[in-house]
């Protein structure tokens, strides 16, 4: 037996389709395209800086949004139609919104890439393997020399340290 669907239904099932798609690329623009502008060692114009910020200070409002958006959407486009593989296509859809939402929160490049070097390995200045250019932080306290080469310190930006019993932070 065959069930025939009116226009406006179809056009209802397509505007939830449409939302939760909406959702899915503000989403998705709201995390990708701060971490491709404000990514290290790459130069930003003045312009895409702006931009890249002003989306930052905005996304974790926008992303919820856009998460709640999604799973009505996916809730009423699920109560429409009673096709299991469209069900689970709007579930998921909804589902990678909420992820982005929590990814969002994240600062991949302070939290996970530029994480702050708690345990200092060091070796005798003579061993070190260095360039004649490279540049060190250098700290003396009671008697005991520390270097911190620059480029690693470009890395790490932030290096927890105890020297003659002085707990320090090297940071660049």
């Amino acid at each position: 037996m065959m069930v025939r669907r009116g226009k406006a239904f179809e056009m209802k099932r397509t505007g939830w389709i449409l939302t939760l798609l909406v959702c899915l690329a503000v989403s998705l623009f709201c995390v990708a395209y701060p971490t491709y502008v404000i990514r290290p060692f790459r130069a930003q114009g003045a312009r895409e800086l702006l931009a890249a910020l002003s989306v930052l200070r905005y996304r974790n409002a926008v992303t919820i949004l856009s998460a709640l958006v999604a799973i009505g959407s996916a809730l009423a486009y699920s109560r429409r139609t009673t096709e299991t593989p469209s069900r689970l296509a709007a579930v998921l859809g909804a589902l990678a919104v909420c992820v982005l939402a929590a990814l969002a929160r994240v600062n991949v490049y302070e939290q996970l890439m530029f994480h702050a070097v708690d345990r200092p390995a060091f070796q005798a200045a003579s061993e070190a393997k260095l360039d004649r250019d490279d540049k060190l932080i250098v700290v003396k306290i009671g008697g005991i020399a520390r270097g911190y080469p620059i480029r690693e310190m470009g890395y790490h930006h932030v290096v927890n340290d105890e020297v003659g019993g002085t707990a320090l932070v090297a940071t660049y």
